[in-house]
């Protein structure tokens, strides 16, 4: 077994193969830029090897630095993580030449499944089902236009290397196959050095259902079952779960089948993932073969107890599998959150900066319980805008679907993240969704369901009427708590009051609350509502049990009331003495600022293209600007027919969010 192994990846992947070599006892080198030289992947390993500025394209994806580091610390093989360098032929082949072991498949296997287009035929000449489409390389934008109208759309425009939502459009139209043709050249060239496009139908309401394959060099190959990942944004994976609640034994079995006979027909070893598009009738389609451990590998290992990485280890050591495929029972249901550094209520822009707080749920493992956290930053960390805005990855396990659903909504209320925008309200949202907890779900979940951006989870009224009475108790604590404050007036004793009026939601309920050791009995609207807490003022995550059900809510004190946050919603909430609130009502509201005639930068990013000059007149929806931020370019359109007065951003410069780039007369 290796001594030694260096990670050539960063952020969360590469403390979660640090875990597993640790466990292993195996020694681990990190490599980072100086964006990361505090980055918890460097103070997880054993040694680390700065190679370079923060850019990608300057360090994480330059094969030279990385083999020099190989070079200093003297490592045995090299774990590619996911992304940057995991699917580069050249890269293997370098690391061959030198004789350092790859912890991946061969560079031929590489060569044949990285490259969707080369991919795609080898499945076609499998026997395996194919979406249509043009596998030949795409020389401009007219030849896009010319093939999407081939094809019929909506079309797929997809990067021939990409991976990870990147270097993808779907376009409707022309114009859309076009812009969404150099959006996907530039977002390839910068994230994988290949900007090669290819197009395919894109089938509508489809399912992504993906099967995960591992292989050694004895001629084994077994499936692990499937992952759903419906539920994407920009096609970008956002919640997966395993197995999925739609397909039926028959069809994992053939899937399964599919995935490895098409691993096998390339000589794969190591851990694999086979994509599928499933339609409502389970009729399924290759996608393309990601010939690395997939982000969402953990939902995998926790319905069938494998150590996917420790395997991937194993396997490049030479070792064969220790299991057969009649040994891969599912055990259970596991669900995969992506926390992201993303502004849900700015249509999940980017957002970076310093992470003031950062306190994931406990990890816990149970014989009916399990919380699990992959992560790659800490509390006091900065969030960069140079690489993938993912946090985390949280991950619940449990005997049943329904089980496994609320234990990630539990344990979702109690991850707390502060500094930067982030998707925990989305996520908790998503969960508490009809549809989602039906299993009704396809790729299109987002868009269908929260077609003006996601504005925030609506709770139903019992259950804002479980968080008033628990704000009413809450409330009374911390008025109990000051009274008691020693500095008194002798013979001055201040008591603390039943009655109150409980703001929320735009809605006013008037309460009386008693209480006794145990907790406080608030009468609110003709019912009784029991609250039990050990919350204490200042402690900004309450758990609480409301009629016996648990509530869990991050509690902020505002200069006036509590923001509360739960489900998804983010809820301002005042409890005033009855004579306060009728003052209250007749407070006037204070109107946001008129930013109508900007375009205004959503986001932190780089300008990547002015589209227009001053005095031109455009029209709704035209492209005005393009942003770079973590890797994803994203284009700025008009909200309505304008003549612009100035531009007053450049290509190049770096913009903060809310900087102006154009006005408007």
């Amino acid at each position: 077994m290796f001594q030694k192994i260096l990670i050539a990846n960063r952020g969360e992947i590469a403390c979660r193969v640090i875990k597993t070599a640790r466990k292993m006892g195996i020694r681990t080198v990190a490599v980072y830029s100086d964006a990361d030289r505090n980055a918890l992947h460097v103070k997880m390993a054993d040694e680390a090897v700065h190679i370079g500025p923060p850019p990608a394209n300057q360090s994480y994806i330059v094969i030279d630095k990385i083999m020099d580091a190989i070079r200093q610390t003297g490592a045995q093989a090299v774990h590619p993580g996911y992304g940057f360098l995991s699917e580069n032929r050249k890269f293997a082949e370098a690391l061959e030449r030198e004789g350092v072991v790859f912890i991946g498949p061969p560079s031929g296997a590489i060569e044949a499944m990285g490259d969707k287009i080369t991919s795609k035929k080898i499945a076609q000449e499998a026997g395996v089902s194919t979406v249509p489409g043009y596998m030949g390389l795409i020389a401009d934008a007219d030849e896009a236009v010319r093939i999407s109208n081939q094809i019929g759309y909506p079309v797929m425009i997809k990067a021939s290397a990409g991976g990870g939502g990147k270097g993808m459009r779907i376009a409707w139209t022309d114009q859309e196959a076009r812009e969404g043709f150099q959006s996907s050249k530039n977002e390839a060239a910068a994230s994988f050095g290949d900007d090669r496009i290819f197009i395919e139908k894109f089938v509508t309401q489809p399912r992504h259902i993906e099967i995960q394959v591992l292989a050694d060099s004895h001629g084994n190959c077994v499936y692990l079952h499937e992952r759903e990942c419906s539920i994407q944004r920009r096609n970008q994976k956002v919640i997966e779960e395993a197995p999925s609640p739609f397909l039926d034994p028959a069809t994992r079995k053939a899937m399964g089948k599919q995935a490895c006979a098409l691993a096998k027909a390339v000589g794969y070893t190591s851990a694999g993932t086979v994509e599928f598009i499933v339609d409502g009738a389970r009729n399924f389609y290759f996608l393309e073969m990601n010939t690395r451990l997939q982000v969402e590998h953990p939902v995998t290992e926790l319905i069938t107890g494998v150590d996917l990485v420790e395997q991937m280890i194993r396997v490049a050591d030479g070792q064969a599998l220790p299991f057969a495929q009649s040994d891969l029972t599912i055990n259970g249901w596991a669900m995969e959150s992506r926390l992201y550094a993303e502004d849900p209520y700015r249509n999940f822009l980017p957002s970076i900066g310093r992470l003031t707080r950062y306190l994931p749920p406990a990890e816990t493992a149970t014989p009916t319980h399990v919380v699990r956290n992959d992560t790659g930053v800490y509390e006091g960390g900065e969030i960069s805008m140079f690489y993938d805005p993912m946090i985390a990855k949280l991950c619940t396990w449990a005997p049943t679907r329904a089980q496994a659903i609320a234990g990630m909504r539990q344990a979702l209320d109690e991850f707390q993240v502060e500094g930067i925008g982030h998707n925990l309200p989305f996520l908790s949202a998503v969960m508490d969704h009809p549809k989602f907890v039906a299993g009704d779900i396809t790729t299109a979940f987002i868009a269908e369901e929260y077609p003006e951006g996601f504005l925030g989870a609506t709770l139903p009224d019992d259950q804002l009427a479980r968080i008033a009475a628990a704000a009413a108790a809450m409330h009374r604590v911390a008025e109990i708590r000051r009274a008691r404050i020693s500095g008194r007036l002798d013979n001055h004793e201040r008591h603390v009051g039943e009655h109150w009026v409980v703001s929320l939601a735009g809605q006013d309920h008037p309460v009386r609350i008693t209480a006794d050791r145990q907790g406080s009995t608030v009468e609110m609207e003709g019912r009784k509502l029991r609250v039990e807490s050990g919350w204490l003022p200042g402690q900004s995550l309450a758990r609480l049990s409301v009629d016996g059900e648990p509530l869990v809510m991050k509690v902020d004190r505002l200069p006036s009331g509590l923001r509360l946050r739960t489900g998804g919603a983010d809820l301002k909430c005042h409890v005033r003495r009855p004579r306060a609130a009728e003052l209250a009502r007749l407070m006037p509201e204070k109107l946001p600022p008129d930013t109508s005639k900007f375009l205004l930068c959503p986001m932190p990013g780089l300008v990547v293209r002015i589209d227009v000059a001053p005095g031109d007149e455009v029209q709704e929806g035209q492209a005005l600007a393009t942003v770079e931020a973590m890797k994803m370019e994203n284009i700025l359109r008009a909200e309505r027919k304008a003549v612009v007065k100035s531009v007053n951003a450049a290509p190049g410069e770096s913009l903060k969010v809310d900087d102006v780039i154009i006005e408007f007369e």
